[in-house]
């Protein structure tokens, strides 16, 4: 037969073999796996992904019988007072508070109700399917009402940093979800509104219980959370490809304050508890966390917060300050063996000088990456200042007031009155301490106005909450122009050489 007569059989053999091979090369395009670095989703494709919102709800249909199964089961622990706020002093060793008592019997069922939440979790299986996307990684944060307006200062900081982490931002229910602000204003920024409430329902989650919800409900593997008013001064995934980070999987930064979580968390928890100068309690406006590595963690965090109010964040701090879901990231971290990395660097106060002293008004945390290698060689300045130069801050947490021009940011709404002198003229908010102002290495303050005025002059009519305020706009260019349009011989310098 001659080389040029038609084969059917040989046809049909090299067609069936380039489509095989297309196939291959298909799947191999679309299931091969990202690197940990990598901030462009790509397993899966978004074109073969479930959305977002379904695998959001079956993780939510799975996970709350899991919580409901192992309640308590036992009245709230009895109060005996409150913590009263101790500042933490990691060289001198004291008693643990211990004023929450619950009786034997209460205790054990405790105990088991929360082993037996963990080997329930652990035996879940292909049940309860995490809900991110690997390789994926954003910046996570809760806003509503009057935090919106914050938010949105706090994000365009967040890209002035140069990040370009996409954002999600969960809202309570529909009456945070602002529709021109959701719809027009973030998707420019590269963020997204979701509404917790089409996940979970209404009234199931409160204030405080958002944002471990929000976090497990993101679609991103690593997270950086960042409470609505605080923001970064670099790029907050440079944070992500660095230690402490990467060998650790949760990273949090310290409030003022000792521990003050109970003797009777730790037996309920089944841990040893630490010793007093071991590390401060937590401050959570803004952390890090790995969810592939910190699921378990991150579940039990959950339990924590969703019997909260009844239970554990009694448990967790005793009515000492700032009560809530702050300790229930690191507590539950350690409670699974989970590794973690405490910024050790204390937490700054900053503010402007009063006659009573500082007058705060926002909180300064320190670059993780150089708070880590300062403690691998062993030099702790939270034990000697003197051990090595500080750290530069990366976070600040404008916390009490928030920056909201339509919120009494301006006079004497505040006892902190931020944007006054003392002989009542506009004034900038943080003046001191003066090294800890030179740890910013630049004028933040004057960057974080011009974000609140170009939020004032241009979404003026955007907010909800700014509905029937006038003049909001002409009042920050009034005090833009009074602050910060020409130097002052009193500005800070904001290098660390001074």
């Amino acid at each position: 037969m001659s080389k040029g007569v038609f084969r059917p059989g040989r046809a049909r053999s090299l067609v069936l073999a380039m489509l095989a091979l297309i196939l291959v090369c298909t799947v191999y395009f679309y299931w091969s796996p990202t690197t940990a670095s990598s901030t462009v989703s790509v397993v899966p494709n978004t074109a073969f992904e479930v959305p977002l919102t379904e695998r959001q709800k079956d993780f939510w249909k799975a996970l709350r019988p899991i919580i409901e199964r192992h309640n308590p089961n036992c009245p709230a622990p009895e109060k005996r007072g409150d913590v009263a706020a101790q500042h933490f002093d990691p060289a001198k060793e004291q008693p643990r508070p211990d004023l929450s008592v619950l009786s034997e019997e209460d205790a054990r069922k405790m105990e088991e109700a929360h082993a037996a939440f963990i080997e329930d979790v652990k035996n879940s299986g292909k049940v309860l399917k995490p809900i991110h996307t690997p390789g994926k990684r954003g910046l996570v944060s809760t806003a509503g009402s009057t935090y919106l307006p914050v938010f949105v200062s706090s994000l365009r900081m967040l890209r002035r940093a140069g990040s370009t982490l996409p954002v999600e931002i969960y809202m309570k229910d529909a009456t945070e979800h602002e529709k021109r602000v959701c719809e027009d204003v973030l998707p420019q920024l590269d963020a997204r509104c979701l509404v917790l409430a089409d996940v979970v329902g209404k009234n199931v989650i409160e204030h405080y219980q958002l944002k471990i919800f929000a976090v497990l409900f993101s679609s991103f593997e690593e997270i950086v959370w960042m409470d609505a008013d605080c923001f970064p001064l670099g790029k907050p995934e440079e944070l992500l490809d660095s230690e402490p980070f990467k060998s650790n999987g949760l990273v949090t930064w310290p409030d003022f304050w000792a521990s003050s979580a109970s003797p009777l968390y730790f037996r309920i928890s089944r841990q040893e508890p630490p010793a007093m100068t071991a590390r401060q309690s937590s401050e959570t406006g803004a952390f890090l966390v790995n969810k592939k590595t910190h699921l378990l963690a991150l579940l039990l965090a959950s339990y924590y917060n969703f019997y909260g109010p009844s239970h554990y964040f009694r448990l967790l701090t005793q009515g000492g300050p700032g009560e809530g879901d702050k300790e229930t990231f690191l507590q539950a971290a350690s409670a699974v063996g989970a590794p973690f990395y405490t910024v050790s660097e204390r937490v700054q106060a900053i503010g402007h000088s009063s006659p009573g002293g500082l007058s705060g008004s926002a909180m300064a945390q320190s670059d993780p990456r150089e708070d880590f290698a300062l403690t691998k060689e062993g030099k702790w300045r939270v034990k000697d200042e003197s051990a090595a130069p500080a750290p530069h801050i990366f976070f600040v947490h404008a916390n009490y007031p928030k920056f909201n021009p339509g919120d009494r940011i301006f006079g004497l709404g505040w006892e902190t009155t931020p944007t006054l002198k003392d002989d009542g003229s506009d004034g900038r908010a943080w003046m001191a301490p003066p090294d800890t102002i030179r740890r910013f290495g630049y004028d933040v303050e004057k960057a974080y106005w011009e974000e609140i005025k170009w939020v004032s002059c241009n979404l003026e009519t955007a907010f909800k909450t700014w509905e029937n305020k006038v003049g909001l706009c002409d009042r920050v260019q009034e005090y833009w122009g009074h602050v910060f349009a020409t130097p002052h011989d009193d500005d800070p310098k904001f290098t660390l050489d001074g």
